[in-house]
């Protein structure tokens, strides 16, 4: 639950030695998984938007007498997360207009020197981590009520556990090359608001149909196309927070400076993109929360708005459509589907954690709010949330993936909570 007492729906909770043990809460907040545990074995919990919490498992599982003096049983326990201090909107709103004038010069200046520091503490080594990413899934039918109690519409839930290889030397364009190989997938849902959402997906027609064929379409849907890798590789290739800073940094007239409390400040980067006779628009606000002194940059946030037209007689194929595969779209679906506009916003916050003198990922959550509209009236409200943890991070001896590694499809398992 959280500080308030209300339960957190979707959570998710897992052995750090063993996230494919793990499991998801349900709408209550209860939770329950079978697992070889140990006194001493690290538990997470965690949720986008809160701190993650660590226990282990000898300060939470309690050991209660059974009817039988031989043998014990687990006590219900119950855990609070605490709101993540640097939420997003936070992070943004906090930030106030320095009365000082932004000169160039002074606004070159203190450009050099954090990207002096990004050289300094961000290296240029190759580095593997294991990450356990979640991705919730809602797709509202009032966008009013969503909005005021997002949870409790979450109709699903996607966790992937994944190794990923940064490689350096093979970058492109000041980029990383990343190699993504997925392990293990579970997809969580609610079947009476996965119903729900599918409702939307195929407007009135999933209402028409007898209870037999309702339950075969039902099946069907929840082992649709494999949208694991693509989805959870493409969150964490977000925000390349040192390669678009180094892009950016010589022209000054897109920065402004402010001031946050406790010795950081704010640097923003603000830029317009519109490509294709304004088809396809985008405005992007970077905000570099840095150290005042030492001009570290301590957490990195990006948002983003968008609108996508495509022009009359344009099809996506399935691989561009892939991402629809978070709501589950059918192939058929996604064949059928015209995609004639999109607009939407994302919110991107990243925070870091240092080794060895360097500086390297944490964690990352994302907010995408989104209208999909396509042909015949078809509309797809969408909101995703999602968060990627890293679990262990290793800096030597690092090997690349082998092709058959990357492209392996990932074993999915589907899980109905209540």
């Amino acid at each position: 639950m959280d500080e308030k007492g209300a339960p957190i729906a979707y959570a998710t909770v897992y052995p750090e030695i063993a996230p494919e043990w793990g499991t998801a809460t349900n709408n209550d907040g209860f939770f329950s998984f079978e697992a070889n545990l140990v006194p001493d074995m690290k538990i997470i919990i965690s949720f986008i938007g809160y701190e993650k919490l660590t226990i282990r498992a000898n300060e939470c599982l309690v050991l209660s007498p059974s009817d039988d003096p031989s043998s014990f049983q687990l006590s219900p326990f119950t855990f609070v997360l605490k709101e993540q201090p640097i939420a997003l909107q936070e992070t943004v709103i906090a930030a106030k207009p320095s009365k000082q004038k932004n000169k160039r010069k002074q606004m070159a200046a203190l450009l050099h020197a954090v990207y002096v520091k990004l050289e300094e503490e961000f290296p240029d080594n190759n580095a593997q981590y294991q990450v356990v990413s979640d991705v919730r899934m809602y797709c509202p039918a009032d966008r009013a009520l969503e909005a005021k109690n997002a949870e409790n519409s979450t109709w699903g839930m996607e966790q992937m556990i994944a190794n990923i290889v940064v490689l350096p030397e093979q970058a492109r364009e000041g980029r990383d090359s990343v190699q993504f190989q997925g392990r293990y997938c579970k997809r969580f849902f609610d079947a009476q608001k996965r119903a729900q959402a599918d409702s939307i997906l195929a407007g009135d027609a999933i209402e028409r149909l007898e209870k037999k064929q309702k339950e075969k379409f039902m099946r069907k849907a929840a082992n649709a196309v494999d949208s694991g890798v693509v989805v959870h590789r493409a969150l964490f290739a977000m925000g390349n927070m040192r390669y678009d800073f180094e892009q950016t940094m010589t022209d000054t007239r897109h920065w402004t400076v402010s001031n946050e409390s406790e010795g950081e400040t704010v640097l923003t980067h603000t830029q317009k993109v519109s490509k294709y006779l304004g088809l396809f628009k985008m405005t992007f606000s970077r905000h570099y929360i840095v150290d005042s002194e030492t001009f570290a940059v301590r957490r990195f946030s990006e948002h983003a708005e968008v609108k996508v037209t495509i022009p009359f007689g344009i099809k996506l194929n399935a691989e561009q459509l892939q991402m629809l595969n978070l709501v589950n779209m059918g192939e058929q679906q996604i064949q059928k589907f015209r995609l004639k506009k999109l607009r939407g916003s994302v919110d991107l916050n990243t925070i870091y954690q240092r080794q060895d003198g360097h500086v390297y990922l944490l964690e990352k959550n994302m907010i995408c709010d989104a209208h999909i509209l396509g042909s015949k009236k078809a509309e797809i409200p969408l909101i995703v949330k999602a968060t990627q943890r890293v679990t262990s991070l290793q800096t030597q001896d690092i090997h690349p993936l082998t092709p058959s590694q990357i492209t392996r499809r990932v074993k999915r398992d589907i899980v109905e909570i209540y």
